[in-house]
C-alpha cells in the first residue's frame, strides 16, 4: 500500500529536502494546499531559521541606501548641468557674434542654440509619447525663453540673469501645490540665504532702473524666473516619460516659434559662427537640460532649482577667464560678489545638512 506523504515543513529547509518534498507534493491529493515556502521564486538559504532569506543584492543595498544614493546622484547631475549652463557667457559674449545687430542678437542666438540642441537630443529619444501634460511644459519653456530674452534686451544682461534665478522661490510654491512637497530645514537655509543674496545683487541695479524704461525689462526678468520654476516642476511632473523626448520637444517647439523672426531678420550665421552655435546648443543647452530631466526623477523640484543657482555664480568666472583681456570686458560689481557668496553659502549649508542627516540615518539602528 502506498504511504501517505508526510506534511511539508513550514520552516525553511535545505535544497536536498526541498527536492524530496516537491516530489512528495506532486503525488499528494489535489485538495492539499502547497506550502508557500515551496514557491519556485522563494529565495532560501540552508542556514535560514526564521523564514526566507533576503535576496543578497537587496541585503547589500537596502531600499533606504538606494534612495539616498539616487538622490545624491541626482544632485550631482543638477550641479553638472548648472556648470554646463554657466558657460553661456563664453558663447554669447564671443566677439564673433558682434556682426549681428545687438537689438536682435538675443533672439537669433536663442533660435540657433535651440535648433542645434534639438539635433543632438533627437538622436537620444527612445520613445515618443503624447499626453496633455506636455502642453503646459512646452508653453512654459517657450515663455521662459521669450521673457528671458526680452529682459536681456530691455535691461542689463547680468540683471536679467539674476532675475531669472528667483526661480527657487517660485519652485517651492509650485511643488507644494502640485506635489505636496514642503521645504525642509536644509531647504530653508538655501532659500533664505539665496533670497538675501539676490536682494544684495539686485538692489543697486534696481534702484537705478525702476523709474526708467528698463523697468519693463525687470518685469520680464521676474517673469522668466517664474516660468523657469514652472519648467522645472513640469518636467518633474512628466518624469514617467522619456527624458530625452521631453527636452527635445521643449527645444524643437522653441526653435519653431522663433524661426519666423530669424527669416524676417535675414541674419544667417557664417561657417565659423555655425561651429560656435553648435557647441552653444548641444553642450551649453541641450545636454544640461537632459541631465536635469534625469535628475528630477530622484530630486525634488525646489532642491533642483536651488542647485541651479550655481550657474549665475559661475557665469562671471568663465567670462573673466575667457574675455577679461578685451577692452569691452565689464567686471562684476562688489555687490554681485557678496550676493554670490551668500548664495554659495546657502548651497553649502543645504548639502552639509543633507549629508549630516544621511550619516545619522545610517548609524542609527532601525529598531532603536
Amino acid at each position: 500500500m502506498e504511504s501517505e506523504p508526510e506534511p511539508i515543513p513550514s520552516t525553511p529547509i535545505s535544497n536536498t529536502s526541498n527536492s524530496e518534498n516537491i516530489s512528495n507534493a506532486e503525488s499528494s491529493d489535489s485538495g492539499k494546499t502547497p506550502d508557500p515556502a515551496d514557491a519556485p521564486d522563494a529565495i532560501q538559504t540552508p542556514d535560514s531559521e526564521n523564514g526566507p532569506a533576503l535576496d543578497p543584492t537587496v541585503a547589500a543595498n537596502p531600499p533606504s541606501t538606494n534612495v539616498a544614493t539616487a538622490k545624491w546622484r541626482g544632485r550631482l547631475l543638477v550641479a553638472v548641468a548648472a556648470i554646463m549652463w554657466s558657460t553661456s557667457g563664453l558663447f554669447a559674449k564671443a566677439p564673433i557674434f558682434e556682426t549681428w545687430p545687438e537689438s536682435s542678437r538675443g533672439l537669433l542666438l536663442a533660435f540657433w542654440r535651440a535648433a542645434f540642441a534639438s539635433l543632438i537630443l533627437i538622436t537620444m529619444v527612445r520613445k515618443i509619447q503624447w499626453t496633455w501634460k506636455l502642453l503646459p511644459m512646452v508653453a512654459a519653456f517657450a515663455l521662459m525663453n521669450w521673457t528671458y530674452l526680452n529682459g536681456m534686451v530691455l535691461c542689463e544682461a547680468t540683471l536679467a540673469i539674476w532675475l531669472q534665478y528667483t526661480a527657487p522661490l517660485w519652485a517651492c510654491l509650485f511643488a507644494w501645490k502640485l506635489f505636496g512637497e514642503t521645504p525642509e530645514r536644509k531647504d530653508a537655509w538655501l532659500v533664505g540665504l539665496a533670497s538675501v543674496g539676490l536682494v544684495v545683487i539686485l538692489w543697486p541695479q534696481l534702484a537705478g532702473t525702476l523709474d526708467s524704461q528698463s523697468s519693463i525689462g525687470v518685469l520680464y526678468g521676474l517673469a522668466s524666473g517664474l516660468f523657469f520654476a514652472a519648467v522645472v516642476v513640469l518636467i518633474r511632473w512628466n518624469n514617467n516619460l522619456d527624458a530625452a523626448w521631453l527636452i527635445f520637444l521643449n527645444h524643437a517647439v522653441t526653435a519653431i516659434l522663433f524661426l519666423p523672426f530669424v527669416v524676417i531678420e535675414g541674419a544667417f550665421p557664417s561657417t565659423t559662427q555655425l561651429g560656435y552655435l553648435c557647441g552653444f546648443g548641444m553642450l551649453q543647452l541641450g545636454l544640461p537640460y537632459l541631465l536635469l530631466a534625469i535628475a528630477l526623477s530622484s530630486v525634488t523640484s525646489h532642491e533642483a532649482s536651488g542647485l541651479t543657482l550655481l550657474e549665475p555664480i559661475l557665469v562671471p568666472v568663465w567670462v573673466w577667464l575667457a574675455w577679461s583681456h578685451m577692452a569691452s570686458y565689464d567686471p562684476p560689481r562688489a555687490t554681485t560678489l557678496i550676493g554670490g557668496g551668500l548664495i554659495l553659502a546657502g548651497l553649502m549649508m543645504q548639502l552639509m545638512l543633507t549629508r549630516s542627516r544621511r550619516t545619522i540615518q545610517m548609524t542609527t539602528p532601525e529598531n532603536a
